[in-house]
């Protein structure tokens, strides 16, 4: 029986040692691109509620500007996605843990991320604005004085409210945000008068607004802060599956591809320089 007993635990260390090299633990420490190629799988991390980007349409198909431009890039390579959502406040602890390979949703490239995170060209350019309803007359961020403001978290915008206190941070109630998972629920509370205005990401509200044909019941303000640029992230290790992506996003505008999920979404070319080039 002890000979049993020791036989089953070394098995179990055998398969745990094994287990450990295959993939988990090591994945962040070095450049994975071989094995991308080798299991045609890359594990893709998003917020399934950031409308155009990628969101869940109601018959719960993955959809989104993103979500095609994504599909389109490692189309070229041979490799599948795997759409994993996840809670966008969390998105660089999965990242880091290996539980996602790449955080790409609307993601925006901040220097505080560039610390622990390495960025492909930026792609897009978004602002952040504030919404607020008509029937409010607010028209300008100094209105705003001892307003509940809402925002998500772990978005750029609220790492901006809090980086840049003198916009928004000391005009607001409390001095802070009410914080949401997603935008469609502090959408749900503007709209329902339990937040006065909501800091949220420019495509995010026109899309959202015109969708639910809501345009002319808001006003959106810009935020007052400097615009920002969306990029994808990955591990610091990962310095091929960066390169490849450039590369993939300078072929699909060389012949068309990128322009034509841009229109699709959005009606105008958004790529940047950086693309075009």
């Amino acid at each position: 029986m002890k000979r049993f007993k020791l036989l089953i635990t070394l098995l179990i260390s055998v398969l745990i040692i094994s287990g450990c090299a295959s993939g988990g633990k090591d994945k962040p420490k070095k450049d994975n691109w071989e094995d991308f190629q080798k299991d045609k799988k890359v594990v893709i991390g998003f917020d399934n509620t950031f409308v155009p980007m990628g969101f869940q349409d109601k018959s719960g198909k993955n959809v989104g500007f993103d979500i095609d431009l994504a599909n389109s890039v490692f189309e070229k390579y041979g490799i599948k996605v795997e759409w994993q959502a996840i809670n966008w406040d969390l998105k660089e602890t999965e990242l880091k843990n290996g539980n996602i390979d790449l955080i790409w949703n609307g993601y925006s490239k901040t220097k505080e991320r560039e610390s622990v995170v390495r960025f492909t060209k930026q792609y897009m350019i978004n602002e952040q604005v504030v919404v607020v309803k008509k029937s409010k007359k607010i028209k300008t961020i100094s209105e705003l004085k001892d307003r509940v403001l809402g925002a998500q978290n772990g978005s750029s915008g609220y790492d901006t409210f809090n980086e840049k206190p003198e916009v928004l941070k000391n005009i607001v109630k409390n001095n802070d945000a009410t914080q949401y998972e997603s935008f469609n629920e502090a959408l749900i509370d503007l709209e329902n008068d339990r937040i006065d205005v909501l800091l949220i990401d420019k495509v995010y509200a026109n899309y959202y607004l015109k969708q639910q044909n809501k345009l002319r019941d808001f006003d959106i303000l810009n935020a007052g802060f400097d615009s920002e640029a969306f990029a994808v992230g990955a591990r610091k290790a990962d310095v091929t599956l960066i390169n490849k992506v450039n590369e993939a996003f300078n072929k699909l505008y060389e012949e068309g591809k990128f322009q034509e999920i841009s229109n699709k979404w959005f009606g105008e070319d958004v790529a940047t320089d950086e693309i075009k080039k």
